[in-house]
């Protein structure tokens, strides 16, 4: 009986991460454009189009309340749903809490099943329910930096061919928009959009700025700020700026190539103890059980955790290195 429910909720849980972590069908996106489209042009379209719109409006409330939940239950939903915007994907709260849930639930049933005692299996399994997407974002935000800095500089290049053929900076932006893909395309189609609405060119940077977190493009805001202070060859400014910007990601990748030695030794040492830990409760769980009952090894394995955490940390330090 027992087995059983583990087996539900395992089931459960998989299903939930599948729907959280899988966006709308495109199939269906097109069907149901298709169908608005006939019910429109049809007899008595209309009102099969207003009643399809309540129903996405009930759709859309519905949804407002799971963000409104997910913000209720997240501890500081505002950074939170700022590190999502980073990412460039659509990723809602609610989408990322159904995420967390559902590997937390995977992870403390595969745990209850292979033995683990019960505080055991939901520590950790509440550990990398909520570790592992932050990780994952992580992960897609320095993806996505890394790309546009890269790019970056290219963008530059271009609103200085178009300043020295006589175009105004504003058109400049709209330019490197259209031409460059990824995200230095979308950032910039972003600020031409808020330019367009009435912002102005220095607060919707400001924004773009604010949200990407990136030193290169906070140097392209303070240096189109600085001209419009002072005047000057704008063009050349800015091309002194992708130059620097270059010669940075050099010094990146030189430091990165010199510090690589150092990164393995860290990991292999940090990471040798629990792999060493996992790979005995494997082969010998029952031995490894003990760890968790006799309050002695409790309390060393806590000071054990303790010092291999300051140690990690001091590593991580020294082959740490900021331009």
């Amino acid at each position: 009986m027992l087995i059983a429910i583990f087996a539900i909720m395992l089931l459960g849980a998989g299903i939930l991460a599948y729907k959280g972590m899988s966006g709308p069908s495109p199939q269906k996106a097109l069907k149901r454009r298709v169908e608005v489209m006939r019910n429109r042009h049809a007899e008595g379209g209309a009102l099969k189009a207003s009643a399809q719109m309540q129903i996405r409006k009930l759709m859309e409330k519905r949804q407002s309340k799971v963000e409104g939940l997910a913000s209720t239950l997240i501890p500081r939903p505002a950074l939170l749903k700022l590190r999502l915007d980073q990412t460039g994907k659509k990723i809602s709260l609610g989408k990322y809490a159904m995420v967390s849930l559902g590997i937390a639930f995977f992870v403390m049933a595969l745990l209850l099943l292979r033995g683990a005692p019960f505080f055991l299996a939901f520590f950790v399994g509440l550990f990398v329910g909520i570790g592992v997407p932050h990780m994952g974002v992580g992960f897609l935000i320095k993806k996505r930096i890394k790309n546009f800095n890269t790019n970056f500089p290219d963008a530059i290049e271009l609103m200085v061919r178009g300043l020295r053929s006589g175009l105004p900076i504003t058109e400049t932006l709209g330019i490197v928009a259209g031409e460059l893909p990824g995200p230095v395309g979308t950032e910039f189609s972003a600020v031409s959009d808020k330019m367009k609405i009435g912002k102005t060119m220095e607060a919707a940077l400001q924004e773009t700025a604010d949200r990407l977190g990136t030193p290169e493009f906070q140097f392209f805001v303070i240096t189109l700020a600085i001209q419009r202070e002072t005047g000057g060859n704008l063009a050349e400014t800015l091309s002194n700026l992708a130059d620097v910007l270059r010669k940075r990601a050099q010094m990146k990748l030189k430091i990165k190539a010199m510090s690589s030695e150092s990164k393995a030794s860290a990991l292999i040492v940090g990471s040798l103890p629990f792999i060493v830990f996992t790979l005995v409760w494997m082969i010998n769980p029952n031995y490894m059980a003990n760890f968790f009952v006799d309050q002695r090894l409790i309390v060393a394995g806590l000071g054990g955790l303790v010092w291999m955490s300051i140690g990690a940390f001091m590593m991580a330090k020294m082959v740490n290195f900021e331009i």
